[in-house]
């Protein structure tokens, strides 16, 4: 039977690098360097005119909808045909945001024989009292045999600006909430649905929390979407979620929480149509339906 591990060591249509694996596979080892290279190419689209001066056109912005590391790999090197080991002035750098920090991550440590996977979820670093929409990457640490949450986003700019008190490099699973624990939290009681989703657009509760638990589950099936890919049966803000569907999420909470012992089951239960992300998606970033290679 397949482990985890070898499951994660290799790409999906995703974090597949293409023409740039060579490249990534030679990149250093360790997870520190890797994020700062990581921090050197791209650039949080939101953060780019508060923390680093750099306003943005909308065409720019409309950068981080590159879905593939293949065609982000492209566009870094098409703005600047250094090595990815060079880091950019930040108007030379992909306009991206957080799932795009973890997908690189992600996918230069599976290229170098690493198992990795991106964790969708809500990070409680970003704004007081709230449960922030975010995206980390967690790898296998042979060294303490055990998968461990980072945040490549987070560079010395931001760990200033956010106050950080935590190491970035290893992310305490109280401060990042994995989607599934975000989903049992609220539907026992402990949390408010209403303090996750983002803040800054004024859009948060239960449907936010269903829409990153199916995230969090392509994912972990290797089918890493961007973070307004909508599909299937993904509530909108407006949507009654019947009882079925309820039992549903608790049961791909459940899974997701327990990928090392459950891996069969969580691809068994992406099988189903309902979840399983198809060929045509709803873009609502750009409100619009798209195709995609997967």
């Amino acid at each position: 039977m397949e482990t985890a591990q070898d499951y994660y060591r290799r790409h999906g249509p995703m974090s597949a690098p293409g023409s740039g694996a060579a490249e990534l596979r030679g990149l250093p080892r360790d997870i520190g360097s890797l994020c700062e290279i990581v921090q050197g190419v791209l650039i949080h689209r939101d953060l780019a005119p508060w923390l680093y001066d750099l306003k943005l056109s909308n065409e720019e912005r409309d950068v981080a909808n590159l879905r593939s590391v293949a065609a982000m790999v492209s566009y870094v090197e098409a703005l600047d045909n250094h090595p990815l080991t060079k880091r950019r002035e930040p108007n030379l750098r992909m306009p991206s945001i957080c799932r795009h920090f973890a997908i690189l991550l992600c996918s230069a440590l599976r290229e170098q024989g690493v198992p990795a996977r991106t964790r969708c979820g809500f990070g409680r670093y970003f704004t007081p009292g709230r449960f922030e929409d975010h995206w980390v990457a967690e790898y296998w640490d042979v060294s303490q045999e055990k998968w461990v949450l980072v945040d490549a986003q987070l560079d010395a700019v931001q760990r200033k600006a956010y106050k950080l008190d935590f190491n970035p490099l290893d992310v305490p699973h109280d401060r990042f909430i994995i989607a599934g624990d975000a989903w049992q939290m609220c539907r026992t009681g402990r949390a408010d649905p209403e303090l996750f989703g983002l803040s800054f657009i004024n859009e948060q509760g239960s449907w936010w929390i269903a829409q990153n638990l199916i995230r969090d589950l392509a994912a972990l099936n290797r089918v890493e979407m961007l973070a307004w890919d909508v599909w299937g049966m993904m509530p909108k803000p407006t949507t009654k979620v019947t009882s079925v569907e309820l039992e549903l999420l608790d049961q791909i909470a459940e899974l997701t929480l327990a990928v090392d012992v459950s891996l069969a089951q969580l691809q068994e239960i992406y099988r189903d149509e309902r979840l399983r992300v198809p060929k045509t998606i709803f873009n609502a970033s750009r409100q619009a339906q798209e195709t995609i290679a997967i």
